[in-house]
């Protein structure tokens, strides 16, 4: 491996961290995992990431997990990039929309996409996919509301927020959530449509075999 490995699966959270890593342009090489074939769940990736999900940050004989954590850690390594604010104030507004987006966001929509792990009751199932896909739609309605201001996540200053934000717009609009995104959540969509013309995340697009936001 190079000094910067990045464990991904196409379309999952680990979008995000991969985004991060062709907008700062140093070396790094990807390792692709099939979730539907349990990649995750082979001795060779339980030995990276013992809980058997992605992201997988491997840098230098050290491993890092969690998109959150490997956002920070990106942005702060390589200052040059500018992905995160230089002033305390900003880097804690930051630090409040990832920690919202990973414990709201992630949460409610795992609990649409794997009902068993909050229930060993098959029949509890239908129960929890409505609750959360409901609790999913609060959540994309108070985003839109703070991106309806037109800028990026930060305001002026495109962030790794912005990044992890395109995760969640890619999920509301997949096959598991089905919303309209133009048409639901207009401000988002522009956001989401801004992104696309960014040439690291055009990159990512296509290596992960995803369609851009039209």
């Amino acid at each position: 491996m190079t000094a910067r490995t990045l464990y991904y699966a196409p379309g999952a959270c680990s979008l995000a961290s991969h985004i991060v890593l062709e907008e700062i342009g140093a070396p790094y090489e990807t390792v692709r995992l099939d979730l539907a074939k349990g990649d995750q769940r082979a001795p060779e990736y339980l030995a990276v990431n013992e809980r058997g999900r992605v992201p997988a940050l491997y840098e230098g004989g050290w491993v890092l997990t969690e998109n959150a954590a490997i956002l920070r850690h990106l942005a702060r390594s390589h200052p040059e990039a500018g992905l995160l604010p230089a002033d305390l104030r900003g880097q804690a507004v930051a630090d409040e929309w990832m920690a919202w987006l990973s414990t709201g966001h992630h949460v409610a929509y795992a609990h649409v996409r794997r009902p068993e792990r909050y229930s060993a009751d098959e029949a509890a199932f239908p129960e929890i996919r409505a609750k959360g896909a409901d609790t999913f739609g609060d959540l994309c309605t108070m985003t839109e509301v703070r991106l309806s201001n037109g800028g990026w996540a930060l305001g002026e200053c495109y962030s790794v927020v912005d990044a992890y934000l395109m995760v969640f717009w890619i999920w509301a609009r997949g096959p598991v959530i089905g919303f309209d995104m133009p048409a639901q959540f207009p401000a988002w969509t522009d956001h989401a449509r801004r992104m696309a013309e960014r040439p690291a995340v055009r990159a990512v697009f296509t290596r992960e075999g995803l369609t851009l936001p039209a």
